[in-house]
């Protein structure tokens, strides 16, 4: 067990999401995985059970068979829970409930889906308690976040819960996800870069900035390698994964690659992805003519070939975090090209590991890509230079290790010691 690991944590940690495990999250699993190998107990779970045709690979299923799911609901088990719930804390029950319904955003249908979301929690509530679970810890500022902070709420004050903040699209329209109300009640928030603290730091008065850690997501550089050789010939070969959804902007990607096709620069590209936007870009790239392969949604034990065969990575999005899959690529030895926005300038250095380009411009776009097909010799530099921050400061372990010291620090404040730290294990930022 690693040094960081603690007592409190052989109680156990409940660790989930709202869709545990799902393609687009596979990071989750990761860190999940990563903390048991620092001998952390995990006990996972799902607010709501992904379909048998989401776990794409053995380790998506090996997850699922050792996961709780709290939806589809079993009636013996939810009448159960809430029965013990009622006749254990009458009181609690009742102000937890009430506290529920009073973060409605108002009419019958908020108020009827934070009903939901008391039921839920107390079902999570009473299988925490089954295993002797008191501490919970979720990702995203979602319905799992809101089903975790009422379970520790009816807990009691020896119960205790944190999330991650990764969206930065959550933060576009926070009022329905209640961040404020959440940020109070919760023991610590994983920022996932510096942008998304920032952001938090707005919503909240002073004394609760230090509840904003830094602790950047990890990736496990020996499973995303660069391959002995790279294909060298023919058009360039470009990939992006990412789901189809709008903020990813891969229409603006089709519309670069019209233009360069234009400019007499050959690339063919492969999306990796599904989402609800695919018969639109499938049909836009029907008619710009390109050649455009749609891959689908992909399983972590797949994908690494598809990084291998690639040259050059784009994420062209709107809004992003940290983003994930530019980890990935990065450790595959890709340069890499994607936008100046949010959290992506704090993990892409323009000109070094990859191009940074302006939002929605097709124009830079493109030129970015056209600099990059014609200076092979440039690719290589920069996917090399991408592979060293990723192996020297973005470990898996590290960021797990990083978690394990906020729980830590949670621990040591409630027995009275003082916590000094605003970023934890921040292997990109400089501690302050």
């Amino acid at each position: 067990m690693s040094s960081h690991a603690v007592d409190s944590e052989r109680q156990g940690l409940a660790f989930g999401c709202s869709r545990y495990p799902a393609v687009s999250h596979a990071f989750v699993v990761r860190e999940a995985r990563a903390l048991r190998a620092l001998g952390v107990e995990v006990h996972t779970f799902s607010v709501r059970r992904p379909a048998d045709s989401e776990l794409l690979s053995s380790v998506d299923r090996e997850e699922h068979s050792r996961t709780f799911s709290i939806l589809p609901p079993r009636l013996p088990r939810l009448v159960g829970a809430h029965v013990r719930a009622a006749f254990s804390a009458p009181l609690r029950y009742l102000s937890t409930l009430f506290l529920s319904l009073r973060l409605s955003t108002g009419g019958p249908r908020s108020m009827l889906w934070r009903a939901f979301y008391f039921v839920e929690a107390i079902v999570l509530w009473h299988e925490c308690r089954r295993r002797g679970v008191r501490r919970l810890h979720v990702h995203f500022a979602n319905v799992a976040s809101d089903v975790a902070m009422l379970a520790a709420r009816f807990g009691g004050p020896d119960w205790s819960w944190s999330f991650t903040m990764h969206s930065c699209n959550q933060l576009l329209n926070e009022s329905p996800l209640r961040l404020p109300e959440k940020i109070r009640s919760a023991e610590f928030v994983v920022c996932t870069s510096d942008f998304v603290r920032a952001q938090l730091m707005q919503l909240v008065p002073l004394e609760e900035w230090r509840k904003l850690r830094v602790v950047r997501v990890g990736v496990d550089a020996d499973a995303f390698h660069p391959p002995s050789a790279r294909p060298c010939s023919g058009p360039l070969r470009l990939l992006t994964v990412a789901q189809l959804v709008r903020r990813k902007g891969h229409a603006v990607l089709l519309g670069a690659l019209a233009r360069l096709r234009s400019q007499g620069v050959d690339v063919t590209a492969t999306f990796v992805g599904d989402g609800p936007e695919r018969e639109s870009l499938e049909r836009l790239a029907a008619d710009l003519r390109l050649d455009v392969r749609f891959a689908g949604a992909v399983g972590q034990g797949e994908l690494g070939a598809y990084y291998a065969d690639a040259q050059l990575f784009c994420l062209p999005a709107f809004a992003e975090g940290l983003p994930v899959v530019l980890m990935e690529a990065m450790a595959s030895g890709l340069p890499v090209v994607s936008t100046s926005v949010m959290g992506v300038p704090e993990l892409v250095e323009d000109g070094e590991s990859g191009l940074l380009v302006s939002p929605a411009r097709e124009d830079q776009l493109a030129n970015a890509i056209a600099r990059l097909a014609s200076a092979p010799e440039l690719r290589q530099r920069m996917g090399s230079a991408g592979r060293r921050v990723v192996a020297e400061e973005l470990g898996l372990e590290e960021a797990a290790n990083a978690l394990v010291e906020l729980m830590r620090g949670g621990d040591a404040k409630r027995a009275g010691a003082a916590d000094d730290e605003e970023y934890v294990g921040a292997p990109v930022a400089a501690r302050v």
